[in-house]
């Protein structure tokens, strides 16, 4: 007897796309890839031809106009005559920025809440506890504008440094805390090698460049000296003491360009009602960073102690049993094995805080949706291209940072035999 799934007999025939068995799933797919695809162009297509009507055609152009207004924390040169294209790509950096020291600064914090949350001190549990509960149940936009009017209030003026007998007076001659932000010393080169230019857009110093590619290959070698290392312990028994060296491929040859550069800091100094000179962290800035890092770190804490308590407590009892002190078994034995509990949860908290920075806007800190989503969509009326960017940038930013964290997932996982 004939079934649906037996080969087909005298050739293959259309209808075998619908009635076989070996076919009738591919075919429902392409069909709905085509019906989804189709709906996306029609979609589109409306979208275009009322716009055209509108007279606002679809127009990327607008991005090669002045921008025509400042930003006020930058990490590259800016100037309000250059284009919308570079004045988003200041805010994307600002962006970026912010992500970076939140996600470090909220791994560091909730990391230490995570285990001290399982301290069998009691006063130590319960106020980790109350910072836990306290920062994940009230909104991180109020957080935010928490810290800056704590940073606006609590923070000397700049008048205050000045005179014989100053009311505050600046951290070890180099740093100065103040109402209108932090003021810290600046990397500076007298032998610089300049910078690349591309398209106006955005620079990339030459002297960053050579020391980070010094760095890596330092870094590179460090891991071929760590090699090196395990073949000769699995040989031998022993493993020979390698901290030396490997400080050394990658402390020496950094210094070496540093020196060859003409590295010296720049320091703040008073200069009329303000500061001048160094790094200005503007309030909005380290505002934005503190509550979103406390406020992720909340859920991080939350996140590492359910991965330490997946580890069976036979791990904590064969550590014990070695000799090994519970900060060194916490540290072995249990952290990295709840790595693979760990990592899956945090990457989302990572991807929730580089989204969390859009609210910057509340405090003024220009980043991506200040600039590009704020006033060049205003200056240039151009909504859908505005934020069709935004949302394509903010799309690529998690998926780095999923496939990144993905990646080390896959190298940490158990593997089976």
């Amino acid at each position: 007897m004939a079934t649906a799934s037996d080969p087909p007999q005298g050739g293959f025939q259309f209808s075998q796309l619908i009635y076989d068995t070996r076919y009738r799933s591919m075919t429902i797919q392409v069909a709905t890839l085509i019906g989804v695809l189709a709906l996306f162009f029609w979609l589109g297509a409306n979208v275009t031809q009322n716009l055209a009507d509108l007279g606002k055609p679809i127009d990327f152009g607008f991005l090669g106009e002045p921008a025509g207004y400042d930003i006020n924390q930058r990490l590259i040169e800016y100037d309000n005559q250059d284009i919308h294209a570079r004045a988003a790509f200041v805010g994307l950096l600002n962006t970026l920025l912010v992500a970076f020291l939140g996600c470090t600064l909220a791994t560091v914090i909730g990391v230490l809440v995570g285990v001290l949350r399982l301290s069998h001190n009691w006063l130590v549990a319960r106020v980790m506890t109350i910072y836990v509960e306290t920062f994940r149940n009230v909104p991180v936009l109020l957080w935010i504008v928490l810290a800056m009017a704590v940073m606006i209030e609590a923070l000397p003026q700049p008048r205050d440094f000045r005179g014989d007998d100053p009311a505050a007076s600046m951290v070890f001659d180099a740093a100065a805390f103040t109402n209108r932000g932090v003021y810290i010393p600046e990397p500076l080169f007298s032998r610089s090698l300049g910078d690349f230019s591309f398209f106006g857009i955005f620079d990339i110093s030459i002297d960053l460049l050579a020391i980070l590619a010094v760095l890596g290959a330092g870094i590179y070698a460090a891991k071929l000296i760590g090699r090196q290392a395990d073949r000769i312990q699995n040989r031998t028994g022993l493993r020979p003491t390698t901290w030396y060296k490997t400080l050394g491929v990658i402390v020496v040859p950094v210094l070496a360009v540093l020196a060859i550069l003409g590295f010296h800091l720049g320091y703040p100094e008073l200069k009329g009602f303000n500061f001048g000179g160094g790094i200005h962290l503007r309030n909005s800035l380290i505002a934005l960073w503190l509550a979103l890092s406390f406020y992720t770190a909340a859920f991080i804490a939350e996140i590492v102690r359910g991965g330490i308590m997946a580890i069976s407590k036979g791990q904590s009892e064969a550590a014990a049993a070695l000799g090994l002190r519970p900060s060194r078994t916490m540290r072995l034995v249990i952290l990295p094995q709840a790595l693979r509990v760990i990592i899956p949860p945090l990457i989302s908290q990572y991807l929730n805080l580089t989204k969390n920075s859009s609210l910057a806007i509340a405090v003024g800190y220009m980043d991506l949706t200040g600039t590009l989503m704020g006033i060049t969509l205003n200056q240039s009326g151009r909504e859908l291209e505005c934020v069709l960017l935004t949302m394509l940038v903010y799309l690529a930013i998690s998926l780095c940072i999923s496939g990144a964290f993905n990646i080390y997932n896959q190298r940490v996982k158990l593997k089976e035999r």
